[in-house]
Parts: C-alpha cells; structure tokens; sequence
C-alpha cells in the first residue's frame, strides 16, 4: 500500500515530472485564461511543486486588468505581461489608446511587468489565406498588426521593458525588423518555429526562445534546441494550451515547464541540473525576477 507522499510522487512522474524536480519559472502562461475556480489552486499547487514563479501573459485590457490583479495577490511570484495577443480582430484606436495609456499609468506607479504577448497573426493569416476568404473579398490584411507591433515595439524600447512575441515561422523576421528598427534590446519569442537563416539572426541579436513541453515529442522544436545557446533559452508552457504524446489528456499545469528543462538538458547532453540552473538564471536576468 503506497502513502500519500509515494501517491503524490507517482501522480508526479505519470505527468511527467520527477518528484523533487528543479526549480524553474513558466517564462509564458495564460493564468487568466483558466477557470476561476482554478486559478489559485493552479498557482498554488506550481509554487510547492518546485515553479519559482510564472509570467502571466494578457489577451488584451480585460485581460491585463486581471493578471495585475492576480499578481497582486502573488508579489514575487506572478509577473504580469500586457498587451494585445495578435490571433484576434484587431482593436479599434479607441481601445488600443486605452490599453497604452493603461499601462504608462502602470509604469508610472513603478510597477514591474512586461509587454505582452503581441505579435503577428500567423495562423488567422495562413488559414485565411489558404481558404481566401475576408470580409471585404481580398486577402488577410496583415498591415494593422505590423503596425499594432510597431507600436509595442515602439513603447518597449521606451520605456526599456521585455516584450514577449507571437511571431512563427515567416513572421519571426518580420517581427526583426520591428525589433532592430526600434532597437529593443530585451526579447522574448515564445513556442518559436523558423528558419535557420532567421534563428541564427535571433541569437546573434541576443533575443531569448522559450520551449514548451512539446520538445518531448516535436522534432521541429528538438532540432531548434539543439542549435539556439542555452543561455538564451527558457521554459514555458502557454497553458492552458494542452498538449500531445507523454501529455496527452493532461491539464496543463506550470510544472510541466521543469519537464522541458529536463529534454533541453538530454538534448543539449548536459547534465539536468547544471541546465535546470542555467535556465532559471536566464528568465530571472531576463525579466528581473528576484
């Protein structure tokens, strides 16, 4: 018969995540995208489970006035992100004005938080495109979010904040050029995919990846690990994005993000906790996190 710390550990490793795992930080997750009802277990049960903290990235203004409040309740521990997440109609001016006023008025107050997440609309763009389908009978117009980004860009370089992108595959060096325009010097692509020629180009300008628990299983996101430096890399999970093979029919919880450390490490053939370390040194330098 199994106590309840052996029950606990195997609940632990059939989610892939060894008892006593290092510590780590989910560097992207939409803690108000989960059910209110489980948003404070979820965070409670990441912090005992060994996540130093997790970057609560928003959707748009609702959804930032909710991240800094649950922050709020969780100093040191929930670091907000604002923005507007591009796989969505964009905003009217009225309402991109009021979330950038927001959020001078949150960086006045001397508040600690980042841009994000923002970016570009990859895949409301491809699928409109494949089926060409729009309202007006034209093509996906992508020029209102290369301007919206521009626009965060704009607004991270000056006020010297970490912006978190949504940018994949064609998008990434579309999002370099808005990067280097504005000479940001802190960024953070989040689940990336793209082009040899574009992460080279990444990694030359010092920018950070963030890998999910897919790398368990996504050859794509294995073969980007192997060729990114481990001092720019850290560990997400988007949650509550769920996930396939090892995690099949599992809830995304902020843990799993240490089970990405764990594949870096065998794919990087260093040992786990040597990168374990690194990877949590890297998030906290990136955004400030004590």
């Amino acid at each position: 018969m199994r106590g309840k710390s052996d029950e606990q550990n195997g609940m632990k490793m059939k989610a892939g995540i060894a008892p006593h795992s290092q510590a780590c930080i989910d560097s992207h997750v939409h803690v108000d995208l989960y059910d209110e009802q489980e948003r404070d277990k979820l965070l409670e049960n990441a912090f005992s489970e060994g996540v130093a903290a997790v970057v609560a990235v928003s959707m748009h203004l609702q959804s930032a006035v909710l991240n800094r409040e649950i922050a709020g309740r969780y100093p040191g521990k929930v670091y907000p992100a604002y923005g507007f997440h591009p796989e969505q109609p964009i905003p009217s001016e009225e309402e991109i004005m009021r979330l950038f006023d927001w959020i001078r008025e949150r960086y006045e107050a001397g508040e600690q938080f980042a841009i994000g997440e923002v970016g570009l609309p990859y895949y409301t763009r491809t699928e409109a495109e494949e089926a060409k389908e729009s309202q007006d009978g034209h093509l996906f117009d992508e020029r209102p979010y290369l301007a919206l980004l521009e626009r965060f860009a704009a607004l991270a370089a000056e006020l010297d904040l970490p912006i978190i992108l949504h940018a994949v595959y064609e998008d990434a060096a579309k999002a370099c050029d808005i990067l280097e325009k504005y000479n940001v010097r802190k960024a953070h692509f989040h689940w990336f995919k793209g082009s040899a020629e574009v992460v080279r180009r990444m990694a030359a300008r010092g920018y950070m990846v963030s890998v999910t628990p897919d790398v368990a299983y996504e050859e794509e996101i294995r073969h980007l690990v192997m060729q990114y430096p481990l001092e720019q890399l850290m560990v997400e999970t988007d949650g509550p994005w769920p996930f396939e093979g090892p995690y099949a029919g599992q809830p995304t919880r902020p843990a799993m993000a240490a089970d990405a450390a764990k594949h870096i490490a065998q794919i990087k053939k260093l040992p786990e906790s040597k990168v374990a370390e690194q990877l949590l040194a890297n998030t906290r330098r990136f955004y400030g996190i004590e």
